[in-house]
């Protein structure tokens, strides 16, 4: 994430006194077939709503896998004059021609969730996503705060060298080591498949059965994790940590099984990548990378709208 925001230019951007106007601020995801993008234009309209200037549109193709609908979405945007854009981009290079575009017509991007490969540089404002660094870091916090400072702490993790798992895995090892003596056992990895989590999980509770934690690093990782402690029998054992929230780890952190599972800000995404644009089009200033944070969910607040607002 540091050398995202080394590299991200935030250009002084040239706007035309057209786009700089009020207008439609267009929101468009990798899909609106999720709950988790239907949060983000949840987010979005809070952002509009209370405002007369700016209208909100909100859309993406059927599938994550359908880019090229993605792509012919944005030059709809950018043809009918957008005033500004939110672009969750589906691939990192086939996006950059639509937003290098809009760049030249004048009309500010916002890129949320994933970000654009080299050469977009410059041709969008701001990043909204999760500083996955900070979020292994909040997760480790809350591994010290529930399991204490000495024991074992598993890691499920999902796949080596990946940017977010280097952040996320690398900086919840580096804060358990420096604030605790907590011995690590592994990481392993998933590959981001359920099964293998779940079969990995197993060996490693049968392997360590005085394990005191245990980090499950995203969703299909801590849902296998989740299913093999539950069939350990070891639900409430030792304290269980998933990131992500769909239904599965939300039925995990109801049941006892997961102690708190870290969630990341969907809304969040949508509210303040739609607050940034319209600050862009009146002149402001904004920060080159907005770090969305992510919300952990245990079962005091899980009911609670904070985590409505993240969970899908």
């Amino acid at each position: 994430m540091t050398l995202l925001k080394t590299c991200l230019t935030v250009s002084a951007l040239a706007l035309t006194a057209a786009a700089a106007q009020a207008g439609e601020i267009a929101v468009i995801v990798k899909t609106t077939n999720s709950n988790f993008w239907q949060n983000v234009n949840l987010g979005a309209q809070a952002a509009i709503d209370g405002q007369s200037e700016h209208t909100l549109s909100f859309d993406g193709p059927t599938a994550e896998s359908a880019v090229a609908d993605q792509v012919n979405l944005v030059e709809n945007a950018i043809n009918r004059g957008v005033a500004g854009l939110v672009l969750a981009p589906s691939d990192p290079e086939a996006l950059i021609p639509v937003v290098q575009r809009a760049y030249e017509s004048g009309i500010p991007v916002v890129i949320i969730d994933s970000t654009l490969g080299e050469g977009a540089e410059g041709s969008f404002q701001a990043f909204l996503s999760t500083d996955n660094c900070a979020a292994g870091e909040q997760v480790a916090q809350r591994m010290i705060d529930e399991a204490g400072t000495t024991g074992k702490v598993g890691i499920m993790s999902y796949v080596a060298g990946v940017g977010s798992e280097i952040g996320r895995v690398g900086c919840f090892t580096e804060y358990l080591e420096a604030n605790s003596d907590l011995e690590i056992v592994g990481p392993l990895y998933s590959q981001s498949q359920m099964a293998n989590a779940l079969n990995q999980t197993t060996d490693m509770l049968a392997s360590n059965p005085d394990l005191v934690g245990i980090f499950g690093a995203n969703e299909p990782t801590a849902v296998g994790m989740g299913r093999a402690i539950t069939q350990a029998g070891k639900a409430g054992q030792l304290t269980a940590l998933g990131f992500d929230g769909n239904e599965d780890l939300q039925q995990f952190v109801r049941d006892g099984v997961l102690t708190a599972t870290a969630v990341q800000g969907s809304f969040a995404m949508g509210e303040l990548g739609v607050q940034a644009v319209m600050d862009i089009i009146a002149g402001e200033t904004v920060e080159p990378f907005i770090n969305t944070g992510v919300v952990m969910v245990d079962q005091d607040n899980i009911g609670s709208d904070e985590a409505k607002n993240v969970l899908y």
